[in-house]
């Protein structure tokens, strides 16, 4: 029998907490693997509108979020 709480009930599922803390795991590789290929495109002279296009972002999401790792590029 499941318990309740304030949040509604639990115990239902006892591997959802793991898979919540694998989800931030694999958040996490996603966004290195995200600033990895953005360095790379950058790297190889695509302007930061076809990178966010890419991503499905603005172009400035995009600037603000990897610019500061990056060299200014002209």
């Amino acid at each position: 029998m499941t318990s309740k709480t304030a949040l509604g009930t639990h115990g239902d599922d006892p591997n959802v907490l793991a898979e919540l803390r694998q989800l931030t795991v694999e958040r996490s590789e996603l966004e290195r693997r995200e600033a990895v290929l953005v360095r790379r495109a950058r790297n190889e002279g695509f302007v930061w509108e076809q990178i966010a296009s890419s991503l499905n972002v603005s172009r400035q999401a995009v600037h603000k979020k990897h610019a500061g790792g990056l060299g200014r590029r002209r």
